[in-house]
């Protein structure tokens, strides 16, 4: 299975949403899979991590994110269940649940009922060590049409996380414990 194959079943190579995909996907399988060799004794499934890390945003064509090429009729925070759901039909239960798991630090159906997201009403954190090294790496990177993003700092990350609730930085500080 090659990943860069399954998202050419989706995107047009010569979109910008593709270029866009590929290039984050890259930026992010390469922190991750840094990230899983410091914790060896985790036993992180490396080629897992790599594929799922290229996969974990497929479903963002489906968002309306003009600044990524994607004309979608969904709100971006929708990409994680969407890419999910195209996974599934795939039969690639283990990879659509990293899609669905890395929004943010993982989405609660608390916050899903308090933020009245347009989410289904289930419980979307990382649960696997695949899963949480990947939200972790996921959260240095931005995605941008100009194909260039720097490393975020881990304040940078913290501060946005922030608004969401001091238990999500909290969250994020616990993986920084455990990976660095």
């Amino acid at each position: 299975m090659d990943p860069v194959d399954i998202i050419s079943d989706y995107y047009d190579r010569t979109s910008i949403a593709y270029k866009v995909l590929i290039h984050h996907g890259k930026q992010v399988a390469q922190k991750a899979l840094d990230t899983a060799k410091k914790v060896p004794y985790l036993n992180p499934d490396l080629k897992f991590i790599n594929d799922a890390a290229m996969l974990h945003d497929i479903g963002i064509f489906l968002t309306n994110a003009p600044a990524f090429g994607c004309r979608g009729k969904h709100p971006y925070i929708c990409h994680g269940y969407m890419g999910r759901n195209l996974l599934e039909k795939k039969g690639m239960l283990k990879l659509a649940l990293v899609c669905e798991r890395h929004v943010g630090v993982g989405i609660t159906i608390e916050d899903i009922r308090y933020y009245n997201l347009p989410l289904p009403e289930r419980n979307m954190e990382p649960l696997s060590i695949e899963e949480k090294i990947i939200c972790y790496a996921d959260k240095f990177f931005s995605k941008n049409h100009n194909l260039t993003s720097k490393e975020k700092s881990v304040e940078e990350i913290k501060k946005s996380l922030f608004q969401y609730g001091h238990d999500k930085a909290a969250k994020f500080q616990s993986w920084i414990d455990l990976f660095e």
